[in-house]
């Protein structure tokens, strides 16, 4: 057995307005676990934790400079959804939530469908319907692919 298991617990975005980004995420109906506030905040999703850090203090934990605003950052998280019909209507529901439409969805040349927005930060999310995708009850990705 490895000493480091193959799994991923938590992403953390590292926040320049963490009240503001909070406000977002609740605003998509995301639950926050009971210890967030105005310092902190996580959201469970389907197994994975996504946490919410001031930038300043996760750059004093993770790196050497604070990121910058300029350009994308190359990473994108993705939710996946149930059914192609049903990467509309959470798009819909993320810009009316106060994201940013980045690309409309379209039926992509891999056979699925999908569409990014950008949260009130400029974090890329990808909602995807992928017909190989897997879920257990809570959400959580169980397999991906035939």
């Amino acid at each position: 057995m490895s000493e480091l298991p193959s799994r991923l617990s938590v992403v953390t975005l590292g926040t320049r307005d963490l009240p503001g980004l909070r406000r977002f995420y609740r605003g998509l109906g995301w639950e926050e676990i009971p210890s967030s506030d105005d310092e902190w905040a996580g959201f469970l999703l389907g197994g994975v934790l996504l946490a919410l850090y001031p930038v300043d203090e996760l750059a004093a934990e993770a790196a050497t400079a604070i990121p910058s605003t300029a350009g994308w950052s190359g990473i994108t998280l993705a939710c996946n959804v149930d059914g192609p019909q049903q990467v509309d209507a959470a798009f819909t529901t993320a810009v009316a939530a106060g994201a940013t439409a980045v690309a409309d969805p379209v039926d992509r040349p891999w056979g699925g469908r999908s569409a990014y927005i950008a949260d009130p930060e400029g974090n890329r999310w990808e909602i995807a319907w992928a017909s190989g995708a897997r879920f257990d009850d809570r959400g959580a990705l169980t397999g991906f692919g035939s």
